[in-house]
């Protein structure tokens, strides 16, 4: 085993599990990948060390300049780290809205943060919308780089790795891959991989079932921190996808809560999200199907908010 140089190393390489206990009888198999793994305890380090590496290979990022974004936490969290690795100074637009553990970890790397006040500690179109345009204006100061993750074509081939990762793990034998849609750019990355290995591959999309909009329903309010932003994000590539599911908040946090419970598996709201639109693809499939979906996060990211706080 070689031993890794940086912590940059650590990312990436993650486990993959069968579940065991919150599968339904007659169901295909269920793999989840333990993006958890990865330094900050979430996939976005994947997708923050492709923007970060290539804006300074082209030059879009120079020495000295500060890396602006906005964020629901768990990108900001991951270019905060890629930051802290590289000593780059990182100035990062979020929200109330977003669990204080994420606000807490973004500052201990480093990141400097200006919060934009939620209605009600809601994910809304407004409050996204809002962000984005602190963070635009940010970006237009001398010195700095807006990595401007919802239009950034450095960030789905960032997730090109995780695709591989899954294709070998599964021997290539991977029927059905689900993912919730933010940016979309994990399940775009995701599914050019395992439609270039096999086109019959399905690519399934999660989005909230309050703000559908990739089904051409309503924004809407929702507690599935990091997806659903309420209008369909530049990076939505809809031939890639051969279906969209929609979950409600309540039951995707009820699903996390039984993971941690049954199937020691601790991750956030949108894994509960993706676990229960697993299900409902594998029993389609049948019992000799494989489906692949990601624990996007860990659960310690979440536990002031509603889905683990002791009432």
């Amino acid at each position: 085993m070689q031993t890794p140089k940086d912590i940059l190393q650590a990312i990436g390489n993650t486990s993959l599990v069968q579940l065991q206990r919150v599968v339904p009888a007659g169901c295909g198999k269920i793999y989840a990948k333990l993006e958890w793994e990865n330094p900050t305890g979430s996939m976005k380090d994947r997708v923050a060390l492709a923007m970060i590496d290539r804006a300074m290979d082209d030059g879009r990022l120079r020495p000295g300049d500060t890396v602006v974004e906005y964020t629901g936490g768990s990108t900001g969290t991951s270019l905060a780290f890629i930051c802290a690795a590289k000593g780059i100074p990182i100035h990062l637009v979020s929200s109330d809205a977003f669990s204080q553990e994420k606000r807490d970890h973004m500052a201990a790397l480093g990141a400097k943060l200006t919060l934009v006040p939620s209605e009600g500690g809601l994910s809304t179109k407004k409050l996204f919308l809002q962000m984005i345009k602190v963070a635009e204006d940010l970006g237009k100061s001398p010195h700095t780089y807006w990595s401007d993750q919802l239009n950034n074509m450095d960030s789905f081939p960032g997730y090109f790795p995780l695709g591989e990762e899954i294709w070998t793990q599964t021997g290539g034998r991977v029927d059905a891959f689900v993912q919730c849609v933010g940016t979309s750019a994990s399940s775009r990355g995701v599914a050019t991989v395992l439609k270039r290995h096999n086109s019959k591959t399905k690519i399934v999309a999660v989005e909230p079932a309050e703000s559908a909009i990739l089904q051409g329903g309503p924004p809407g309010a929702h507690r599935i921190e990091g997806i659903g932003i309420g209008f369909a994000p530049p990076l939505w590539e809809p031939s890639l996808v051969d279906e969209i599911i929609s979950i409600k908040t309540n039951d995707a946090e009820e699903m996390a809560r039984r993971l941690a419970k049954e199937e020691a598996l601790f991750a956030g709201t949108s894994s509960g999200a993706n676990l229960l639109a697993a299900i409902q693809v594998a029993k389609r499939l049948g019992p000799n199907s494989i489906v692949v979906t990601l624990m996007v996060d860990s659960g310690l990211k979440y536990l002031s908010t509603d889905v683990y706080k002791r009432k």
